[in-house]
């Protein structure tokens, strides 16, 4: 599992990743991984996945396949995501199969994504959330966000609370490790 934070303030958004890697009990860390990186860009936007460490591959094929996407509010990245799971399912085999009793079929995939719009969640019944401050995914995600709780009022920057976000999620969680990879955009003005 991974830990994931966005954090927007002072007309920055940030968004940062841990770098480990697990397998049930083996760790690989970033020493050992040409490819630790657990954000790429895709659409004008940095995206952050948690889950299956096939997600971030598959999904960063998919936006290339797809052509034109767009993450820039809410509503846009609802529909692209609704476009980018039928090419899940279909060129990738998504199984979506998750729970009998959710109402729609998953995606398998939690992300986090920051672009000049704000900061943004995406999860794997296609909810979309926009933040107006932080938020936190994955196994770390507790510890990140009390973190950030407590930092944000403190920090002046974005990407200081970022990175003693994911620095609380990697003492306290196994499944999390530094170094981290941080990325930050300028925010339009309303």
């Amino acid at each position: 599992m991974s830990t994931i934070v966005v954090v927007r303030k002072n007309g920055t958004a940030c968004i940062a990743a841990d770098t480990l890697t697990t397998f049930g009990d083996t760790r690989q860390s970033a020493a050992f991984d040409a490819a630790s990186d657990k954000i790429f860009s895709c659409a004008q936007s940095h995206i952050g996945i948690v889950g299956s460490a096939a997600h971030q591959m598959v999904l960063e094929s998919a936006c290339e396949q797809v052509g034109t996407l767009d993450f820039l509010g809410r509503r846009a990245i609802f529909e692209s995501f609704l476009q980018l799971h039928s090419v899940l399912k279909e060129k990738y085999f998504l199984n979506p199969k998750e729970d009998e009793d959710d109402a729609y079929e998953s995606t398998q995939i939690d992300a986090l994504l920051i672009n000049r719009r704000g900061i943004f969640g995406v999860f794997s019944l296609r909810e979309v959330f926009e933040y107006t401050r932080f938020w936190s995914i994955g196994a770390g995600s507790e510890f990140a966000l009390g973190a950030m709780h407590a930092l944000y009022e403190r920090l002046e920057t974005a990407e200081e609370i970022a990175k003693a976000a994911l620095a609380a999620s990697a003492e306290f969680n196994s499944t999390t490790a530094l170094p981290l990879t941080c990325y930050s955009v300028q925010l339009e003005e309303s």
